[in-house]
């Protein structure tokens, strides 16, 4: 009778050994697995074993940054704020959405509001739904 577990080679043995997989507690142990990933990453041709183990790391790094540093939710104006700075886009690109660069001025300020189509056309060209440009208040 098999139990369908898959008996580790003598390969993963030797990474898992080099470099236990352990819940991260603490920044440096971050770190740490951080530059364990990069170095497996950077290699040619990898295994499945290294998958495997990176998939490990991977989850490891993933929970304690859950726990640790959770990401902040954007929404409305400062969503799409993030969004200009990461794509490297300038008020004057939005001119096509917005009508006038004053306009995309204004809303960048606050003075104006985003108009329902205004939403829509952002949502389709960053591919997000309308909901995430919507402004609201968590009280």
């Amino acid at each position: 009778m098999t139990t369908g577990l898959k008996t580790p080679s003598s390969y993963y043995m030797e990474i898992i050994t080099t470099f236990p997989p352990r819940p991260i507690t603490c920044e440096a142990e971050l770190i740490a697995t951080q530059n364990r990933i990069d170095s497996i990453v950077s290699r040619r041709n990898l295994t499945q074993d290294d998958r495997d183990y990176l998939n490990v790391l991977g989850t490891l790094v993933y929970d304690y940054e859950q726990k640790h540093e959770p990401m902040p939710v954007l929404k409305g104006i400062a969503l799409l704020k993030a969004l200009m700075v990461e794509d490297n886009i300038q008020e004057k690109d939005w001119v096509d959405i917005f009508e006038s660069e004053s306009w995309v001025s204004e809303v960048m300020k606050g003075k104006r509001e985003l108009t329902a189509s205004q939403i829509q056309k952002l949502a389709k060209f960053f591919h997000l739904s309308p909901v995430a440009f919507l402004e609201y208040n968590e009280e």
